[in-house]
């Protein structure tokens, strides 16, 4: 073989001469490890806190990362805290509600990017992540030197193919992550929890993306390690922070409470005060399901009673699921046009309000909360409505 052919081989072949289904088994690989670091390491570990990874696998994410993105940790982590903490704002970073879902799901790279050279949010946000040698002699300091050496390997293993492999590695984040979850994961799917922003699950088994697909669980409880939430969902970056757990590489800080009850309380109690503030969320979760209850046995009469339009019926609906302070004028007058014909979604409309209200009272005592709480009950129980008077039942178990 000639030298001429030699270089051919190996363009055709890298050193491995792998097959096309071995490169794309290459590629898929490498392209989840560089997701599990964003998830596991920059995401929970850095930017939350929510687990402590031990010297091993935090230097290994840490130079994958280097190798396959480019990213800084401290810029990463900043960026992030910021969207939490000025979510759908136009401080926020990267929000589709600010700046529409086109501009975060195909430009979300970018406003990362422009992000990144704010001091401002780096100085503010960025507090606790690395501040070692390798951090400021390498990682930081040589950003782009990292994702070029990345590029010779692919060469290297596969030859011209190992640009494509290349490729895709290097779009896989800003796809994945600054446009499906930042864009999408805000814009469509399903919400167990009504948080404070436009969060959504956008499917309930957290795979492709390392977990991150269960966005409104994690904009819910921010600080948990673990992002699924139903006994459906899967998140399997929990899964890989588990053994790494078991393997004594990491130390689980913090996941959202699991709710318990004690079905034989028959008074609300301050444990019981305490247990339904702390699950809040899943307090107001399981009384959406009692309001879509209310809903299907109030429905019927609307539609014989008042003649409603079916329009009218499906959109009054969705914003019976809304938090009330997020309406707007016209959509309140809308419900107020329902609740004329409904006293029972009026009541349970106006309950949803008062209780939500328990535990925003920062200012109230103690003893305060609790009379409230327990009033609460005892009209839920009076009011005969069945799905009101169930929930008032369920409530008073938390424990």
């Amino acid at each position: 073989m000639t030298a001429f052919d030699a270089v051919l081989n190996f363009l055709a072949n890298g050193l491995t001469g792998a097959s096309r289904w071995q490169v794309i088994a290459f590629t898929l690989i490498v392209t989840h490890i560089t997701i599990a670091g964003v998830t596991i390491y920059l995401h929970r570990c850095q930017a939350h806190r929510a687990l402590d990874l031990h010297a091993i696998p935090s230097h290994f994410f840490r130079f994958w990362l280097w190798l396959t993105t480019g990213m800084v940790t401290k810029e990463w982590a900043a960026i992030h805290r910021k969207h939490h903490a000025k979510c759908e704002t136009e401080e926020d970073p990267h929000s589709p509600v600010t700046r529409g879902i086109k501009k975060v799901f195909f430009e979300g790279a970018e406003l990362y990017r422009a992000e990144a050279k704010n001091r401002e949010t780096i100085d503010k946000y960025g507090h606790g992540t690395p501040d070692d040698w390798i951090e400021h002699n390498l990682y930081s300091k040589y950003s782009w030197q990292g994702v070029g050496l990345m590029l010779i390997i692919d060469v290297l293993l596969f030859g011209v193919v190992g640009v494509s492999v290349w490729a895709v590695q290097m779009l896989w984040i800003p796809v994945s992550a600054a446009g499906i979850i930042n864009g999408i994961g805000h814009y469509w799917g399903y919400r167990n929890y009504d948080c404070a922003d436009a969060a959504t699950n956008i499917f309930p088994w957290g795979i492709i993306i390392g977990g991150e697909e269960l966005h409104n669980n994690h904009h819910t409880f921010g600080t948990s390690a673990k992002l699924s939430s139903k006994w459906y969902e899967f998140d399997i970056g929990w899964m890989y922070i588990r053994m790494l757990e078991m393997a004594g590489l990491a130390k689980v800080k913090k996941v959202a409470p699991a709710p318990k009850f004690d079905r034989e309380k028959l008074v609300a109690d301050f444990e019981t005060l305490q247990s339904v503030i702390a699950n809040r969320y899943d307090v107001m979760a399981k009384y959406a399901k009692s309001l879509k209850r209310a809903w299907r046995e109030e429905v019927r009469v609307l539609g014989a009673k008042a003649q409603f339009e079916s329009s009218f019926l499906k959109s009054s609906k969705k914003l019976l699921q809304r938090e009330p302070a997020k309406l707007a004028a016209p959509q309140q007058a809308q419900l107020s046009e329902l609740f004329a014909h409904s006293k029972v979604l009026q009541t349970m409309h106006e309950m949803r309000v008062e209780l939500a209200a328990i535990w925003e009272r920062s200012h109230t005592s103690r003893d305060q909360l609790l009379q409230q709480l327990q009033d609460w009950c005892a009209r839920a129980e009076a009011s005969g409505i069945k799905a009101l008077q169930d929930f008032s039942l369920r409530l008073r178990s938390y424990t």
